[in-house]
């Protein structure tokens, strides 16, 4: 399969989960792959999976200078890049009343400021007619109990992203986000759970989906590159991967 062969693309966050399907479908399909974790056990097992097609780093988006090194890896590394997708983020689970100072400012700084930045310094590296895929979250705009912090880090990335949409545009630069819902990810996406709690968590969040059960992690991916390399006259927009939870999609027992 060539789907994307001569194609060169970067994902950010991209040692497990939503982002590790998208570096492997995108090399599958013949890419070359820059892709970023903080995790060694993830850099390590992403590297085992990928092969030599993909270029796996370690890179903290949260740091300002491994965001200006990682910028001058990827030209040395790809020269230019066709697709960026900036998966990575963190989640900490807290209501009002329990959101520390710390919580708050470790997700703001990956979520938010560290994507913001890695973007900016990207940027002059992206082809014209190349895309920027967003991970954003059906939180986002869902007033979700105990999620405050992460769905804000989350909303301001969506705005981020459609005014990128609007600056890129002149260099037919497209700029689109998917919002995934409940998705089997390691730990649910959540840091500092048990395996109780991810199990509850689960339950809960199958029984919130109309269709029932969780996303995978491909379905995220082939959305995201559909996106990035199929959808040419899309710009500024939002797709939901969530099984009709961010339509509160109504099913016979509710």
């Amino acid at each position: 399969m060539s789907t994307y062969a001569g194609l060169k693309a970067v994902v950010i966050g991209g040692s497990m989960g939503m982002g590790l399907a998208m570096a492997k479908r995108l090399v599958e399909g013949g890419a070359e792959v820059l892709l970023t974790g903080r995790n060694p056990a993830n850099l390590k097992d992403a590297r085992n999976e990928l092969g030599p097609s993909a270029h796996v780093v370690s890179s903290d988006i949260a740091d300002p200078a491994a965001v200006a090194a990682l910028g001058d890896l990827v030209a040395s590394r790809l020269g230019r890049v066709d697709h960026l997708f900036v998966n990575a983020g963190i989640a900490r689970l807290g209501t009002f009343e329990t959101v520390t100072e710390e919580d708050y400012d470790a997700q703001f700084a990956v979520n938010t400021k560290g994507a913001f930045f890695t973007v900016q310094r990207l940027i002059p590296l992206l082809d014209e007619g190349g895309s920027i895929v967003f991970t954003t979250s059906v939180a986002d705009d869902s007033g979700t109990p105990g999620m405050g912090v992460y769905a804000g880090t989350k909303a301001a990335l969506w705005s981020f992203a459609q005014t990128l949409a609007a600056e890129l545009v002149s260099r037919g630069i497209r700029v689109n986000a998917v919002a995934p819902g409940f998705i089997d990810t390691p730990g649910s996406g959540i840091q500092g759970l048990s395996e109780e709690v991810v199990a509850a968590f689960r339950k809960s969040g199958d029984e919130q989906t109309p269709m029932k059960r969780h996303g995978t992690s491909d379905e995220v991916a082939r959305a995201a590159l559909f996106l990035a390399t199929d959808a040419t006259f899309t710009t500024g927009l939002k797709l939901s991967v969530d099984g009709g939870l961010g339509k509160r999609i109504a099913t016979p027992e509710s």
